[in-house]
């Protein structure tokens, strides 16, 4: 089971210029009307495929619109052997800067 974030503490890290590496795993369309800035959009479904675009020296902080695909995308990268958190609640809890 992933660790959980909160949409506040992303924006916390952001703010203090950590390094942050988030994975956007909604769908082309949704992420069309903002995401946030940083964020890598990898649609859920695509995810395996596209393992390769992906370190496993870097954790990840998985974002979806609600938090059920993230928790599903989470399940998927720790099967892989990534390192992942899931921001709780998605997009509809973000209050931070988007693009």
């Amino acid at each position: 089971m992933a660790n959980q974030i909160s949409p506040e503490e992303v924006a916390k890290r952001l703010q203090n210029s950590e390094e942050v590496f988030i994975i956007d795993v909604r769908e082309n369309g949704e992420v069309a009307s903002g995401k946030i800035a940083s964020a890598n959009n990898i649609p859920l479904g695509q995810l395996a495929l596209r393992k390769g675009e992906l370190d496993k020296e870097k954790s990840y902080v998985v974002v979806c619109q609600s938090g059920n695909r993230s928790k599903a995308a989470c399940g998927i990268l720790e099967a892989l052997g990534f390192k992942v958190e899931d921001m709780i609640g998605g997009m509809n809890n973000w209050n931070g800067n988007i693009e």
